[in-house]
C-alpha cells in the first residue's frame, strides 16, 4: 500500500506522493485536502483512502469532493480498514498484482494474502507479523531500532512496549526456521534488528 511521506519536519511541510497502488491520507487540519485536489488535477488516479478523526458530515463531504475514494473515521477496527483496502484495490484492478510481491533473498511476502514464502514452503502471517516482516524486508541489512518498529507496526498512539517487538520477532524467527529460509533476523544488542543471510 502506498502512502504520503513527509519529507522534513519543518513548518513548511514537503510531501512526496507514492502512487503504486493505493494512497492513504491522514487528514491533518485539512492541509492534505488541498494536496489531493492538486494531485487529481495532475491526472493521478491512484485510489485514496482518507483516514481521519473528523467524523462530521461536512468533513466527510469535503474529503470525498476533493478526490478521496473512501473516507474512514477513527476509531476503526483493523478488519474494516483491510476490507476498505481490498475494495479500493478491486476497483482499481490492483489486487494480487505480481509486482506487489516484496522479495528479499529467498523470501517472498504477498501483501494480498499475508503469506510468506520460501521456495515451495509457505506460512500465513498475522497482521502484526506481516507489518513487522514487511518493515524488516524493506530495510534489509539496515538496522531498525525497537522504537522505529513500534511506530511502524503499532503506531504513534499505541501503548505497546519493547517486549511486544521481542515477542513478534520470536514468532517470525520460528516461521523462518519452518520455511528453511537462509534469511535470519539478527539482533544488534542495544540497537535493534536487521536481516542477514546465512552462507
Amino acid at each position: 500500500m502506498a502512502c504520503l511521506h513527509r519529507l522534513d519536519g519543518s513548518r513548511r511541510h514537503g510531501w512526496r506522493f507514492d502512487s503504486r497502488n493505493l494512497s492513504r491520507l491522514c487528514n491533518l487540519l485539512g492541509r492534505l485536502r488541498g494536496l489531493l485536489r492538486r494531485l487529481r488535477g495532475e491526472g493521478k488516479t491512484t485510489p485514496v483512502l482518507m483516514l481521519t478523526a473528523r467524523s462530521g458530515v461536512a468533513d466527510r463531504v469535503q474529503g470525498l469532493d476533493c478526490g478521496a475514494d473512501y473516507y474512514l473515521t477513527k476509531p476503526f477496527e483493523s478488519e474494516e480498514l483491510l476490507a476498505c483496502v481490498r475494495l479500493l484495490l478491486r476497483r482499481a484492478g490492483g489486487e494480487m498484482r505480481v509486482d506487489d510481491t516484496l522479495r528479499f533473498e529467498d523470501l517472498a511476502l504477498e501483501p494480498g494474502t499475508f503469506q510468506l514464502s520460501c521456495g515451495e514452503r509457505t506460512v500465513r502471517l498475522s497482521r502484526r507479523e506481516y507489518d513487522l516482516m514487511e518493515s524488516l524486508m524493506r530495510s534489509g541489512r539496515q538496522i531498525l531500532t525497537k522504537e522505529q518498529l513500534l511506530v511502524k507496526v503499532w503506531g504513534y498512539d499505541s501503548d505497546a512496549e519493547d517486549n511486544n517487538v521481542e515477542v513478534y520477532i520470536s514468532f517470525l524467527r520460528r516461521k523462518l526456521t519452518h520455511l528453511h529460509s537462509r534469511v535470519k533476523i539478527r539482533t544488534q544488542r542495544m540497537v535493534g534488528y536487521c536481516l542477514e543471510v546465512e552462507g
